[in-house]
Formats: C-alpha cells, structure tokens, sequence
C-alpha cells in the first residue's frame, strides 16, 4: 500500500479546494500522510496545452451549469462550506509562493486552510500582497517571513521548478494525488483513490 498522497495543488481551484478538505479523513482511514505539492496552475496549463473546464465549455451553459451545481453539491454532501470566488479565475502566484515557502512547516496545513477558505468561503481577491498578509495575521501566521517570500527570487523558482516537475510526472491539471505511480485527477476521483489505498501490499 502506498505510504503517502502526493496531493498536487493551485489554491485557485475551486476543485483543489474541495479535496483538500476530504483528503484529510481519506488519508487517516488508510493511516497514509499526504504531502502537499504547490504548483502554478496557469503554467500547467500552458505547457501541456490544457485550460479551466470553465473556460473550455464557457459557451456551453448547460455545461458550465452542470460543473457549478456539481461543486455545491460536492461541499453540501460533506458538510463543506464553499461559496463560488467573485474573483474567479484568481491570480494566485504569491499564494502559491506562500505555499512553497510553507512546506514541511509546522502551520503548513494551517497556511493552506487560511488561504483555501479566503477564498472559497470568504470570497477574498488574494492576488494582493496586502490582503494576503492580513489573512496571515488574522490567522496568527508569521506574516512578515511569509510575504518576504512571496516576493523571493529563490522561492519563485522553487515554485518553477515544482511545477515543471509535476507536469513531467504527468500532471496536466488540479487536483492531481499521486499514490505511488498512479495519478488520479479532480475530486471526482477521490473514490478510485480510496480503492487503490485500500490494496495490500
């Protein structure tokens, strides 16, 4: 059985969102980590030539309807709050930043909710270095260290790099999790997720 999830995010997914708030109680039922993996999604798509369902069915209301209804019912079926963001689609890249710059740290997960929720339940615009630094200190993070780094070379790059990696693994879109080898993509497939953790090894 594998012995982590590689969960492969953009905070400006409100796709992402949504697992990463099931992960966690998926994840402690198989009694696996999951270990989070900041990506840029605007990238992504551009080098493998992909883009928002919403922007590819955008002429397609009742498409575009459908993804939408599938979201609420998605968060209302597990007692998520969600709210689709005003500011939808958000630039996320000093967010993301933040997240790089987050990893492996103590208030990671504290970090990401905080982000997560000013978006999808707050309908916060976070493409702002100001209004990401009072989210942090609302949040009792260390806002300071965290907004130098939204603004570093170094962790620019990381972030870079991780995306570059991510799309070389196969990744063509978010929410991507890794078991193992096996990607599984969008929330969607949480449940197939769950059957491949559920193998002995």
């Amino acid at each position: 059985m594998a012995q982590h999830i590689d969960f492969v995010y953009d905070f400006c997914s409100p796709n992402a969102f949504l697992a990463f708030k099931t992960l966690p109680d998926l994840a402690g039922e198989y009694g696996v980590q999951v270990n989070n993996v900041p990506v840029l999604l605007s990238t992504v798509f551009k080098v493998t030539n992909n883009q928002s369902p919403f922007q590819a069915f955008s002429e397609n209301r009742q498409k575009s309807a459908y993804l939408t209804h599938d979201l609420h019912r998605f968060a209302r079926t597990r007692g998520l709050s969600f709210h689709m963001s005003p500011h939808f689609p958000i630039n996320t890249k000093f967010a993301m930043r933040g997240a790089v710059f987050a990893s492996g740290k103590p208030w990671e997960d504290k970090y990401m909710n905080a982000v997560f929720d000013a978006i999808w339940v707050h309908g916060q615009k976070v493409d702002e270095l100001g209004v990401l630094s009072e989210i942090m200190q609302e949040n009792d993070l260390p806002a300071r260290k965290i907004r130098e780094a939204m603004t570093s070379v170094d962790i620019k790059q990381q972030l870079k790099d991780q995306t570059k990696a991510a799309v070389k693994r196969g990744v063509f879109g978010v929410p991507s999790m890794f078991a193992g080898s096996e990607m599984f993509f969008g929330k969607n497939s949480l449940g197939n997720l769950g059957l491949e953790l559920s193998k002995t090894p």
